[in-house]
């Protein structure tokens, strides 16, 4: 699943530690995230929507995974 978490937290300034110890989890989950590696469980991925500001369908696509 492709994601925007990577370039919606370097354009607010922040870097994965930040992120992580605002939304409570390790800074290796947001890496996960970022790289593809882990998708987010869904009250995670509304946390990172919510805090970015975004809709979830804007800040994770699965058009990829068919």
């Amino acid at each position: 699943m492709e994601n925007l978490i990577r370039v919606l937290r370097e354009a607010q300034g922040l870097t994965q530690a930040d992120l992580a110890d605002t939304l409570g989890v390790s800074r290796n989950t947001i890496n996960s995230i970022e790289v593809g590696r882990y998708v987010p469980s869904l009250p995670l991925a509304l946390k990172l929507a919510r805090f970015f500001g975004k809709p979830v369908e804007e800040v994770f696509d699965d058009r990829s995974e068919t």
